[in-house]
């Protein structure tokens, strides 16, 4: 079988012409093409580009650095506050420009434009370190002039604190305020524009802070002290009264200081001490008795009573407010009486009817014993004191000393400075009218039994009730001394 052998020119021969032209042409084309947008990207930024931010893909490098020159025409930096106000700073207003420094052209430079027909289907992103200038000097103005520090403006802040109430106490909220720290904000502000920030809120940096907040330990002891006084209320036992030192009072005696310190104001604590004793001390109050004939009289003067220590008493609370408890007590005394509250006398007491010359000694409102007496003499200026006393001391076999006398008796129980009861061995007589003629230095003279009952029988302290049925002037010292109720400043020779 003989081979078949087709030569070259037979091949050529079946390829058409034009197809031989069209793939020449194609070929050109493309290399064209190719060429083409080589030198193009040569020139201009792939697709997909950013540089700084600014998307400038197909864009000439002369064009980024306009878009940046604009953006310096255009600057605003916008400033919130605290208060959520807004402040603006042009960049005109500052001769905020930007400085070329060929970098857009540098970054275009270093873009492979033969690698075209890959980077047109990528995203490129380019930093660009852009340069701005402006004049720290108008920028200072600028920021000075902000209305962020201007008096009308600024709420100067104001720390937490606690405040008295009607029932209690509340906490007050501490208020930020606005006022403004100006190295702070000029620093801020300052750091955005060299930052090309277009937007800035200031810190809590920029503005004066309070000193105290309502969750610092200083409000929660405070808050501890004044709990601690409000618990301390005070029950007083004075009897026929229902006295109380109450959560509301306290609460108006207390002063809180600008550190938190609670204390108790003096002024008020006075008062209120003062309005007790003026309430509760009987001490040389008048009194209306019922004598043992049966009327009513109204005598004073003398020493017997209740006295509050007003001193003692203020320390007292002071004391118990910081105690955190009820307290129940009495009153501190600094003289007491025979009973408790205002009808401090009660039912055992010696009576005295001056006028009538005679006593009367109760005791559980019995009568234990009662005779006539010899009273002081009142032509001599020897009136014997009337008032409301208290028996001082008993004492047996004792030797009485004036001016002009010294006399020794048996029993003897003063209740008036040096004024009391005694036997008189020397009297014969007593009652009637004998202590107007012959009267006594003062002391009441009794029968040598009766003292002697009456010693045996008394205590300590038991209310002595004496007084005078019609006008007397008393002039003696010791009626001066013992607050006689009749008692008058005996006129100059």
């Amino acid at each position: 079988m003989a081979k078949q052998i087709i030569t070259m020119n037979q091949r050529r021969k079946g390829l058409p012409a034009g197809a031989v032209v069209a793939l020449i042409i194609t070929a050109v084309t493309i290399i064209s093409v190719y060429v083409g947008m080589t030198v193009y990207y040569s020139g201009h930024y792939f697709p997909n580009t950013t540089v700084g931010g600014i998307t400038c893909g197909g864009k000439t490098a002369d064009y980024v650095e306009s878009k940046n020159t604009g953006y310096a025409d255009d600057y605003l930096l916008t400033v919130t506050d605290r208060i959520g106000n807004r402040f603006h700073i042009a960049g005109r207003d500052i001769g905020y420009a930007y400085v070329a420094t060929a970098e857009e052209a540098a970054i275009l430079d270093r873009q492979n434009p033969f690698a075209w027909p890959v980077e047109v289907f990528r995203t490129h992103s380019e930093d660009l370190d852009r340069s701005f200038v402006y004049s720290e000097k108008k920028l200072a103005g600028q920021i000075a002039a902000l209305e962020i520090f201007d008096e009308s403006y600024i709420e100067k802040p104001k720390d937490a604190h606690l405040t008295i109430t009607d029932d209690g106490y509340e906490v007050v909220e501490e208020i930020m305020g606005n006022a403004p720290v100006a190295e702070q904000i000029a620093e801020e502000i300052t750091a955005a524009v060299d930052g090309q920030e277009i937007s800035l809120t200031l810190s809590d940096d920029c503005y004066l802070a309070p000193e105290i907040y309502s969750t610092d330990e200083i409000i929660a002891g405070t808050a501890a002290k004044i709990d601690t006084c409000l618990a301390s209320t005070i029950h007083y036992e004075i009897d026929g009264a229902d006295e109380n030192l109450t959560r509301k009072q306290i609460l108006s005696m207390l002063d809180i200081s600008e550190d938190g310190d609670v204390t108790v104001n003096d002024a008020k604590l006075t008062d209120f001490v003062q309005r007790l004793a003026s309430t509760y001390n009987t001490y040389g109050d008048v009194r209306k008795f019922k004598t043992s004939n049966g009327d009513k009289i109204k005598i004073g003067g003398g020493d017997y009573g209740w006295g509050i220590n007003k001193g003692a008493e203020a320390a007292q609370i002071l004391k118990d407010l910081s105690g955190g408890e009820p307290v129940s007590r009495e009153p501190v005394y600094e003289q007491r009486a025979a009973k408790s509250g205002l009808k401090d006398i009660g039912d055992t007491y010696v009576e005295i009817d001056y006028t009538n010359q005679h006593m009367w000694y109760y005791k559980d409102g019995e009568l234990i014993l009662d005779t006539d007496i010899v009273s002081g003499n009142v032509s001599r200026g020897n009136g014997s004191p009337d008032g409301v006393f208290k028996i001082v001391y008993c004492q047996r076999d004792a030797t009485l000393v004036g001016e002009d006398y010294e006399s020794s008796v048996k029993y003897f129980m003063p209740f008036a400075y040096n004024v009391g009861f005694h036997d008189a061995s020397w009297r014969s007589a007593f009652g009637e009218e004998i202590y107007k003629r012959s009267g006594s230095h003062g002391c009441i003279n009794m029968p040598e039994k009766y003292a002697r009952q009456l010693i045996d029988a008394i205590d300590i302290g038991t209310p002595v009730i004496a007084y005078y049925r019609e006008p007397v002037e008393l002039t003696a010292e010791n009626a001066r001394i013992s607050n006689a109720y009749s008692y008058v400043e005996p006129e100059e020779d």
